[in-house]
């Protein structure tokens, strides 16, 4: 029997060194493998966080020299009039007052989303009634439910409460668990709680709503540290709802406030908006930053489940 000819015998012998290029990336060290990825992440973050440190450069720099002069260093233009120009608003409400109302309206909105959607979890979690599973069914379809699609029945009903121009059609929906989405993160939560415990507080004597307090809610804190993140991210930074809500001036939260420094009609100061955005922009990444650690653990927890 005829061994192997040349030709054959050669691609055996590049099969087994294997292909060159194949082989040069092998041979790369780990330590240079690892710096090439590390910059091409960075490369990537700024290009994400370039619009931030351009809006923090816009913020120190003179008005008129904004678009002129674009960069991320404010040079001869450096100035902080535009902090106190932005603070001190149009000239009728400054933005103490802004801050104060946004403040409120995001604080009830998380307590109220909070109490709300964890007892709402809580009874499609572990309580047995009719028709759970529908109603269940039901709320998860609200969240494909547009905001838009809302509106003016919420308008109409809320106008013949006599609740225009007032907190309330911005507060008192977070109290009845409308919020479809951390209802779910708490279903998925509470889902993964054990019912030995459950069941040994019930032995105890315990009812629902002592088991509610005492066991689920200690254990669902990474949970609630998530609800809590969004709903003041996202009441933070809600535009449309109070600008249909609120008429006042002395109402009026951040954003809109932000928006009464441009005007179609005459001179718009991007200065003082800019250093007013960045200021807005604190109480959110500090909230953030506090609640990581839980956020992190909350997302992960209910993304196995």
């Amino acid at each position: 029997m005829n061994g192997p000819g040349p030709a054959q015998a050669r691609i055996a012998e590049t099969v087994s060194r294997g292909s060159p290029s194949k082989s040069r990336v092998h041979r790369l060290p780990n330590n240079i493998r690892a710096m090439i990825a590390h910059t091409g992440l960075l490369g990537t973050s700024f290009i994400m966080i370039y619009p931030l440190l351009w809006l923090t450069a816009s913020a120190f720099r003179a008005p008129e020299s904004i678009f002129v002069s674009p960069g991320l260093w404010p040079g001869e233009h450096f100035t902080l009039d535009n902090f106190s120009t932005g603070w001190r608003g149009l000239g009728f409400v400054d933005f103490t007052t802004y801050f104060t109302n946004s403040f409120i309206i995001t604080g009830l909105s998380v307590l109220g989303n909070i109490f709300s959607c964890a007892l709402a979890g809580y009874a499609f979690a572990r309580l047995r009634f009719p028709f759970r599973r529908t109603l269940f069914a039901l709320m998860l379809c609200t969240i494909m439910l547009p905001l838009h699609a809302l509106l003016i029945p919420q308008y109409i009903l809320f106008s013949t409460l006599g609740w225009l121009d007032s907190f309330l059609p911005l507060v008192v929906p977070k109290f009845l668990a409308t919020e479809a989405f951390f209802v779910f993160l708490f279903v998925q939560f509470f889902r993964a709680i054990p019912r030995e415990l459950s069941e040994a507080a019930r032995l105890d004597g315990c009812g629902h709503f002592q088991i509610f307090l005492r066991i689920f809610v200690p254990l669902s804190l990474p949970a609630i540290a998530t609800t809590a993140a969004f709903s003041f991210i996202w009441t933070w930074n809600d535009f449309l709802q109070p600008l249909i809500y609120l008429n006042s001036p002395q109402n009026y939260t951040v954003p809109i406030g932000l928006s009464l420094f441009l005007d179609s009609t005459s001179e718009s100061n991007f200065g003082a908006l800019f250093a007013m955005s960045l200021v807005s922009l604190l109480p959110v990444i500090g909230f953030f930053l506090s609640f990581q650690r839980l956020l992190v653990a909350g997302i992960a927890t209910t993304g196995l489940k």
